[in-house]
């Protein structure tokens, strides 16, 4: 239902007290965002969200910048009233609209004649009456009216246009995003009443292509009779079935990298399992990838990792995989590569070449707690005492650790991370004698210490905002993967299976924008190409998931993609099934059509299809977030196992069970 005019108002206020605190200080720019109706510059659908502070889509491919960056912008141009100012890229006409609040007059050029038309109508509409809209090549600025003392450019350019340059006024201000198609750095050059240009910069932000004379030039999906999804259906590579398919082209590029990172698009979709399942397979018989890491919980993965490499079952009693989702582990699809796995290892005689099956995420801080002073207890029983009393302090938050941090942030209990960090300090200083027992559990129980410190962290900045809490999850699942390679040698080699958000280089999506970054972009960072990043994406049909964090599951209907996004790209192909290269392109057309930004569909254990739009969907440049994509236009739900002791056709001994 759309908002009334006083939550609209309400929801204006609330954004502009969170645009003060993260530094825009201009009282006149502030007032402006304040007077300027955000929502009337948006599609009537979107107008529910249009005081969150993030970019949403509009007609032509673009978007309507996240209220952050205009007003950002806005204050870096250091406008006053008698500001004569230039836009290039009027969009909607927001941004312009909140310029006009604080300068004198604005003239802004766009080169889509429907986006400048609208925007100009819009404007009038408004009463925004010192806006000029003028539809042309923004690249070539509007000379009539030079000089300027403000030019806000709102696309990203390879340059600043020498146009540009020759139109801004002695002691005027330049603002622009400069750098590749993909993401760019925000300048500001301030002209010298002597002419001379001071240059600063101001960080790294992503802006569609500044296109144009001076500009990027246009893409080539616009080539007649063959668009994008044609361009699409002569670079992929069919697949007309998962268990069978000729996978040899992608298997031999993986093949060269150290680590592999298979993504998915929802954590409860059968195809995804099962595709990241034949992947490996092919990965580890034939190119000797020794290493399974995947977004579950270390102590939970272990048991299947006992299982699958033939060890002596765990002696913890609690049972694994019955944090909610359950489902995301307790399933069909992993117990059968759990069961292959367990084969596979089973003809390999030298057990340190055995496949590994580990848990990356840092959630079970009392069940890994648990494992450490077991371990302790068989080897140093004076230490397991230690260990007992220091995580002891943790015991009231057992049932549910996030009010331990949300007790912490508020003072009403005093942080545990000393003990819990002195712990791991104390296993690490014994590593010489604990270890030469039996280094593998001296590994296990060095690694759980490592999630009880991280997790602890984790409850308390939880409470800080969702960006410190990304990034030391994911920096965490990192240096877990790190230690793995480590640990089994410098010619190891590992597969990882998490979601598109943590494995796709959050550099390359609006993640980036934000301060996050994730596993993908540093294993990148660390490996370079010998890291290798393939998405998996759907259209249509039926996922397992809930309605709200912690509720029940159910098999829901996915939604067809929006038709701006690139699932919708996808689907056009009118193919059921694909392996899209993206590093390696038969087309350069292609990687140039897909670095723009594009909206991209990420559902996670929760699935709201009425607010799909802003719920799961963001803004990314696929030929950069990814090496390969893997596209299946139509999914079906993963198939959940019960939550017994034992389920119907698995071994007593089976890792699922107690």
């Amino acid at each position: 239902m759309k908002p009334s005019p006083t939550e609209f108002t309400d929801r204006r206020q609330a954004l502009v007290s969170g645009l003060a605190l993260r530094g825009i200080e201009d009282a006149a720019v502030r007032r402006a965002m304040l007077e300027v109706p955000r929502h009337r510059f948006l599609p009537e659908a979107l107008s529910e969200f249009a005081y969150r502070d993030v970019p949403l889509p509009i007609d032509e491919g673009q978007t309507i910048s996240q209220p952050y960056i205009v007003a950002w912008m806005t204050q870096a141009a250091a406008l006053k009233s008698s500001s004569r100012v230039l836009e290039v890229g009027t969009g909607s006409g927001y941004a312009a609209a909140v310029a006009s609040r604080v300068a004198g007059t604005v003239y802004s050029v766009e080169r889509h004649r429907m986006l400048a038309e609208s925007a100009r109508a819009r404007l009038a509409e408004l009463g925004y009456s010192n806006v000029h809209v003028l539809r042309g090549d923004g690249t070539r600025g509007w000379p009539d009216h030079a000089p300027y003392d403000a030019i806000l450019v709102a696309a990203g350019g390879p340059s600043v246009p020498e146009a540009l340059l020759e139109q801004l006024a002695p002691g005027g201000t330049l603002v622009m995003p400069v750098g590749p198609a993909d993401t760019q750095v925000l300048i500001r050059l301030r002209r010298a009443k002597d002419g001379t240009l001071e240059r600063e910069e101001m960080g790294d932000v992503r802006f569609v292509p500044l296109v144009g004379e001076a500009g990027w030039k246009p893409r080539a999906g616009g080539l007649p009779g063959r668009g994008l999804p044609g361009l699409l259906r002569e670079s992929v590579e069919p697949l007309d079935s998962i268990e069978t398919g000729d996978l040899r082209q992608l298997v031999g590029r993986l093949a060269r990298a150290r680590v592999v990172l298979l993504g998915e698009a929802t954590h409860g979709t059968s195809e995804f399992y099962r595709m990241r399942t034949r992947i490996t397979r092919e990965l580890v018989e034939r190119h000797g990838f020794g290493i399974v890491a995947v977004e579950a919980d270390w102590p939970d993965a272990a048991r299947i990792d006992r299982y699958v490499r033939h060890l002596k079952p765990s002696s913890s009693p609690w049972k694994p995989f019955t944090r909610f989702p359950t489902w995301m582990w307790r399933n069909e699809e992993v117990r059968a590569f759990a069961e292959w796995l367990r084969r596979h290892n089973a003809e390999v005689h030298d057990p340190a070449r055995r496949v590994s099956f580990s848990g990356l995420d840092l959630y079970s801080l009392f069940a890994s707690a648990d494992v450490v002073v077991r371990y302790l207890d068989t080897v140093d029983p004076e230490a397991a005492r230690v260990a007992r009393e220091r995580y002891g302090n943790l015991t009231p938050w057992q049932s549910d650790p996030a009010t331990y941090g949300r007790a912490v942030v508020s003072g009403r209990f005093q942080s545990c991370e000393p003990e819990v960090v002195k712990v791991l300090v104390d296993l690490l200083e014994q590593r010489l004698a604990y270890a030469s027992r039996d280094g593998e559990r001296f590994f296990d129980a060095t690694q759980n210490a490592r999630v009880v410190a991280n997790a602890e962290r984790y409850y308390r900045v939880m409470y800080q905002g969702n960006v410190a809490s990304w990034n030391l999850r994911d920096q965490h699942m990192f240096d877990t993967l790190s230690t793995l390679l480590a640990f089994r040698g410098p010619s190891s080699k590992a597969v990882v299976w998490a979601h598109n958000s943590h494995l796709g280089d959050a550099s390359a999506t609006e993640m980036g924008t934000h301060g996050e970054h994730n596993v993908g972009q540093l294993c990148r960072r660390a490996l370079g190409t010998e890291a290798y990043l393939v998405g998996l994406g759907t259209d249509h049909g039926t996922v397992v998931a809930a309605t709200d964090w912690g509720g029940p599951m159910q098999v829901k209907q996915v939604r067809p993609a929006d038709p701006r996004s690139i699932e919708a790209v996808c689907h056009q192909t009118g193919l059921p099934a694909f392996v899209l290269p993206l590093r390696d392109s038969r087309h350069e057309a292609v990687r140039d059509e897909l670095a723009a930004p594009r909206l991209e569909r990420a559902i996670g254990v929760i699935y709201r299809p009425e607010t799909e739009l802003l719920s799961h969907y963001f803004q990314a440049s696929l030929a950069n977030q990814f090496d390969a994509w893997v596209w299946f236009d139509e999914t079906s739900a993963l198939h959940p196992l019960g939550g017994g002791a034992t389920e119907p056709g698995l071994p007593d001994t089976y890792p699922f069970g107690v």
